[in-house]
């Protein structure tokens, strides 16, 4: 049995810091290379046994503390009369981008069986980890959707969906609360399938001033963490350092942070009664393993040991990454922490 991954989420001590990566599960790993030879991304995560199997790889070549579901934050989109499609080295392209309150309307309720493959691959996750390490559902948060639906493909400055935002305040809000509802249920329905933590995905939500996103965004994020008040949550966004205040306030047990920010002044910000996730500088891996022993200290260091700590990268794992490192960054984490902390009681 190894709970060290939910019992820091619950801020209770733990034998050795839990640690899992952000984009884990895919380009790292000859295996899932080999399996994209013959499956697009969007087919893996639709078919629930290869699903299981991508997710279920940092496990067993990593030893991290935590599986997240491989699947893609626009999934759940599809069943909203979304049509999209993944283009390498592009992302997602929505097929017709939403340009006003009549194109909100046009949006249909979700309704979960239409990603029920998703579902069917974490009881099979949960089924084979029996115990041996955390399971971590997720969904895309509403404004980063919000973004993807509006600009219709990725983008970096959003200027599209802010215009939108800023003009049509209505048709703005309407949407997003389609999308919180959704969101909702999707991870509901994870919940019930077995996922034992919820992570909230806002990718975006750095390119909004704190001013604005109290606004046109925290209201429903924050409806989002009330109702899945009963399970464990992590609320990460990134380029937040502006925002970190107003997301612990829209919820989450707790607050992931990018590696823009020092975590010992970032967990001051959002209150040590809250966990914090992170922050490694996911470029450290790409330099060695003395940049990313090095850095990972400081990470370490930063946290001093107090509960409610999950190490991770401050964003996700890059595809050059050498697995091999990896593996020795959690061999590492684990080691050093358990060595720094002998002390702590278990069961407390």
């Amino acid at each position: 049995m190894n709970d060290r991954f939910l019992r820091a989420c619950r801020h209770q001590p733990v034998d050795a810091t839990p640690v899992w990566f952000m984009r884990q599960a895919g380009r790292s790993f000859a295996a899932y290379r080999k399996l994209r030879e013959t499956h697009g991304i969007l087919e893996l995560a639709k078919d629930p046994a290869l699903c299981a199997e991508v997710t279920l790889m940092p496990v067993r070549d990593l030893g991290v503390d935590a599986a997240v579901l491989f699947a893609d934050i626009m999934l759940p989109l599809e069943p909203m009369g979304v049509g999209l499609r993944i283009e390498p080295d592009v992302g997602p392209i929505i097929e017709a981008p939403i340009r006003s309150a009549a194109d909100v309307g046009k949006l249909r309720s979700f309704e979960p069986e239409g990603v029920g493959f998703s579902f069917d691959a974490i009881r099979l996750v949960k089924r084979e980890l029996d115990g041996r390490a955390g399971v971590i559902g997720f969904s895309g948060a509403p404004f980063t959707l919000a973004c993807y639906l509006i600009e219709g493909r990725p983008s970096r400055d959003y200027a599209t969906a802010k215009a939108f935002m800023f003009r049509e305040p209505a048709a703005w809000h309407d949407l997003l609360d389609r999308l919180a509802t959704m969101v909702i249920d999707y991870l509901r329905a994870q919940v019930k399938a077995g996922a034992d933590v919820i992570q909230l995905f806002d990718s975006w939500v750095g390119g909004l001033s704190s001013a604005d996103y109290r606004t046109y965004v925290q209201p429903h994020v924050s409806r989002i963490f009330r109702a899945l008040d009963d399970v464990p949550t992590i609320h990460f966004g990134t380029g937040t350092a502006g925002l970190l205040e107003d997301l612990a306030d829209a919820g989450g047990d707790v607050i992931g942070l990018d590696h823009r920010v020092s975590l010992a002044h970032a967990w001051a910000r959002v209150g040590h009664e809250r966990g914090v996730q992170g922050n490694l500088d996911a470029a450290r891996l790409l330099a060695g393993w003395d940049a990313t022993r090095d850095g990972a200290r400081v990470v370490l260091d930063d946290a001093s040991g107090r509960p409610g700590h999950i190490f991770n990268l401050g964003h996700g794992v890059l595809p050059a990454t050498d697995t091999d490192l990896l593996r020795r960054l959690v061999d590492f984490v684990h080691e050093e922490t358990a060595v720094s902390r002998p002390a702590i009681e278990l069961g407390a």
